[in-house]
């Protein structure tokens, strides 16, 4: 979004949030040129020019999309919550459920932000203070902390089994019962798999990459563990395990054999 956004004005802004309208209204978007578009662990920021920042969380089911003119969109207008044009191009945020408007001076005081953990995207990357603060949650199982945006920012539910699975760890572990170097591991794999999934540099707004952990070119065998529960294991040929864990009840899958 950056590389087809950043630099260009705003032509059209559009939103069914009456608290965004409400801002549009009394400081318009339109006319506003967009500085740039980053992350920061799950939390999605467009700055537009004028000490004005737009944070998006996509939750389990948002999605920014990015269509030329004319294009035919891939979700139905129904779904639409915000709507952002500039001359060439519609960025198009579908059942995002977290918006709203914030002064960039205001970024590094924002309650949610500041409680985020080291982002996996990052560099440079404070790897002793993630190590820390997977430490601090001694008691809980590692697949729960790897969920918790405070300790490490930028892991859902489907990389999580996916990165356990690639650093041969048991998901129901304490992280008291890991060693140093086993916590490393999984920090040092996380940050391969979430960098993998960052689409090189492409001038196509359609070209599409599905999440490939096993770097396998066969769309079909993309993942190794994750929605694969029953099904014989793509290494060892164990049956995946799946479980549902956690406060949110999200299933995990590991190997029993891979992950001894």
């Amino acid at each position: 979004m950056h590389r087809a956004l950043a630099g260009k004005i705003v032509t059209r802004f559009e939103s069914v949030y009456p608290a965004l309208t409400r801002v549009a209204d009394d400081r318009p978007i339109v006319g506003r040129t967009i500085e740039s578009v980053s992350a920061r662990g799950k939390h999605h920021l467009i700055a537009f020019s004028g000490d004005l920042i737009l944070r998006t969380h996509m939750r389990m089911n948002g999605s920014w999309h990015l269509y030329r003119p004319g294009a035919r969109w891939q979700r139905p207008a129904s779904d639409v919550r915000i709507l952002i044009a500039v001359a060439d191009v519609l960025a198009v945020g579908f059942t995002v459920p977290d918006a709203e408007f914030i002064a960039a001076r205001d970024l590094t005081r924002h309650r949610q932000l500041r409680a985020l953990g080291p982002d996996l995207l990052e560099d440079p990357f404070d790897a002793g203070e993630a190590l820390a603060r997977m430490r601090a949650h001694g008691g809980e199982a590692i697949a729960d902390v790897l969920l918790n945006q405070r300790v490490l920012a930028g892991i859902g539910n489907e990389f999580k089994s996916e990165i356990l699975f690639a650093a041969g760890i048991v998901p129901f572990t304490r992280v008291a019962d890991l060693a140093d170097a086993d916590l490393a591991r999984i920090v040092a794999v996380a940050r391969e798999q979430l960098k993998a999934s960052v689409l090189p540099r492409s001038k196509s707004l359609s070209r599409a990459r599905g999440r490939r952990t096993t770097r396998s070119l066969d769309p079909s065998a993309a993942l190794w563990v994750y929605g694969r529960g029953g099904r014989p294991c793509r290494r060892c040929g164990a049956t995946i395990q799946a479980k549902k864990t956690g406060d949110d009840a999200r299933v995990t899958y590991w190997c029993p054999q891979c992950q001894a």
